[in-house]
């Protein structure tokens, strides 16, 4: 034991020896090396956290942005119901009409114009506001005197209007056909003015609508859990906030932005230390709005951390140039001294007469070491380059997946525009058309993800029919019954159009009497989720069929469009979803139709959030 201590001693008394030799080499080091090398990586690493900071809130900004572009689109549609009945001339007509007479076919035929008006799925309630002479003012569902509004706080701005459109911020109705509860909603107002009069006042035109629409829209903002949405005016009033008990007050109240009345987009840093926030904020067209996020700079700072992973591997990588450094140091002073000792060693064999030893020493220098160094900076260069590219190139597909993001909402612009267009000009079957093409895009385009509810892809098999049957109209017929109690489930998007399209058209649409029937049943059976489409058209006989589920539809059938997946590629996808035992099943016979049965496992929650 007392050995054991003894070589202890002096093994700690030879290392402090040791340090206290080479403190020159230390210092040297630190000063040096180690120093600039710290203050190099640390505003490195400040600089890359800041400039991803930036890209962070532009990121965020453009996410606001398209929740901007969302609302807008929501608040157009309302517009275009306001100006579909502000220029409907009978309007004006039964509104300027003196007669003391209550007039029953006038109210019908603005009962007739509103209803149609509340169509639209926007719209939760038209009101309008005449002269207390009008014998209907008192009817308080959908007509109401001119008086009860004039104490509201935003009438005087409609009245400045002069007709134009004003939104008013969200509040709390009461509806006499809903005495139980106060709904919340927002308000399209503006005037109606006598045609031959204009300085006469015909009434006032309000459509609500449900502020649970914009709530519904801001929920889908992902941004940080602690995110703090709200719009304001040009009066800096908070017209919404996602506090309800905010939405009125002025925007003093919720924080201390500068007025917002005249900025455009932008993003705005606020506070400092931990209680240091950004703010973005978009306007909102064709009102005074703003609409503003704010999020905790501490969460932008740790979402840009998360992305920061260039500058941890360069951290990583100083850290390690400076260990091999180090290393490299102290064995070059390890060296000298071994040298030292060897020198002197050789210098004792020289006094013996081994003159020549110092040659074969030659051989002792650092040239192969050198050169490993150097093929090791080469190479750290490489992976650097690499590195750099391969986050530009991560950059530039952030880019165009943001840009393919904003291309569906176009196509739904426009199917929109032309749904308007083929109404104002009478096309009905038209707009069915387009309004049911919307419908499909919608529900197949489901936002990129693979899974989709019972409930929408039902929604989409029966608009895809509707399709089919504007394009042959009086060839079939179809039904759709399901359990309500399994829409929450989800299964793989567009697993029943290719059947639905195959029922058609290779089954009604060459039977002899081209035309029939299709039927399709949803139920659940334990843990598993049944669905089943029959048709009674041409059908075939057991062999042709199974032959679906196991060869491409082209190569089993040579007249098909190839229009769809085919069978067997949907079969395929379920039991990719649900498993082995799961798929889908067929029964057939000739001019006796087909039935094509879906078995999915039960299961929910599965769409991730992207």
């Amino acid at each position: 034991m007392k050995r054991f201590i003894s070589k202890t001693l002096q093994s700690l008394l030879q290392l402090v020896h040791a340090i206290v030799a080479a403190r020159y080499w230390l210092i040297v080091y630190v000063l040096l090396i180690l120093l600039p090398a710290g203050f190099f990586l640390y505003t490195y690493y400040q600089r890359s956290s800041s400039i991803l900071e930036q890209e962070v809130t532009r990121s965020m900004l453009q996410t606001v942005k398209q929740a901007g572009i969302n609302l807008q689109f929501q608040m157009d549609r309302v517009r275009d119901t306001s100006n579909s009945i502000f220029l409907n001339p009978y309007l004006y007509k039964y509104l300027t009409d003196s007669d003391s007479v209550y007039p029953i076919d006038v109210v019908k035929d603005l009962r007739s114009l509103i209803d149609a008006a509340q169509t639209n799925e926007n719209v939760f309630r038209i009101r309008l506001f005449v002269d207390e002479s009008k014998l209907y003012a008192g009817e308080k569902i959908n007509f109401f005197p001119l008086k009860s509004i004039q104490s509201r706080s935003w009438y005087p701005a409609v009245m400045d209007a002069g007709g134009a459109m004003v939104w008013t911020g969200a509040y709390k109705e009461t509806y006499i056909d809903r005495v139980a509860e106060e709904v919340l909603v927002l308000s399209s107002v503006r005037l109606l003015r006598e045609p031959k009069y204009f300085d006469r006042l015909a009434g006032i035109l309000v459509i609500d609508m449900k502020e649970q629409t914009i709530r519904d829209i801001m929920s889908q903002i992902e941004l940080s859990e602690q995110r703090v949405l709200y719009i304001v005016n040009k009066e800096d009033m908070l017209v919404w906030h996602s506090n309800p008990a905010l939405i009125g007050k002025p925007l003093a109240a919720v924080d201390q932005l500068p007025s917002l009345a005249t900025s455009q987009e932008g993003i705005m840093k606020l506070g400092s230390g931990k209680d240091a926030k950004y703010a973005m904020y978009t306007p909102i067209r064709n009102t005074d709005w703003r609409l503003v996020a704010e999020v905790p700079a501490a969460e932008i700072s740790l979402q840009a951390n998360a992305q920061n992973q260039f500058s941890w591997f360069a951290v990583l990588l100083g850290g390690s140039i400076l260990f091999l450094l180090l290393v490299f140091v102290l064995l070059a002073f390890i060296i000298r001294g071994m040298n030292r000792r060897v020198q002197l060693v050789i210098r004792t064999i020289n006094r013996e007469g081994l003159e020549r030893l110092d040659d074969h020493m030659e051989a002792g220098n650092f040239n192969l070491l050198e050169r490993g160094v150097d093929h090791m900076i080469h190479k750290v260069k490489g992976l650097i380059e690499e590195t750099y590219t391969a986050k530009v190139q991560e950059r530039e597909a952030q880019l165009r997946a943001l840009q393919a993001q904003i291309n569906p909402h176009f196509l739904y612009n426009t199917l929109d525009t032309i749904n308007w267009i083929a109404v104002g000009r009478g096309a009905h079957d038209i707009s069915q058309m387009i309004d049911a093409l919307a419908k499909y895009f919608r529900l197949s385009l489901n936002k990129g993800r693979d899974l989709v509810s019972i409930e929408d892809e039902l929604n989409l098999a029966k608009v895809y029919l509707e399709i089919q049957q504007n394009r042959f109209p009086h060839s079939f017929t179809f039904t759709i019954e399901a359990d309500p109690a399994i829409y929450p489930f989800f299964m793989p998007k567009l697993t029943l159009q290719p059947i639905v399209e195959n029922a058609l058209l290779h089954g009604i649409r060459k039977s002899k009497a081209k035309s029939g029937s299709i039927r399709i049943e949803a139920r659940r059976e334990a843990d598993e989720l049944v669905i089943s489409i029959t048709d009674d058209g041409s059908g075939m006989d057991e062999e042709a069929a199974g032959k679906l589920l196991t060869e491409p539809q082209t190569a089993t059938r040579p007249d098909s469009t190839d229009s769809s997946y085919g069978l067997n590629n949907v079969n395929e996808r379920i039991r990719l979803f649900s498993g082995a035992p799961y798929g889908l099943s067929i029964r057939s016979k000739p001019d006796e139709g087909m039935t094509v049965t879906v078995r999915l496992k039960a299961q929910a929650n599965l769409i991730p959030i992207r």
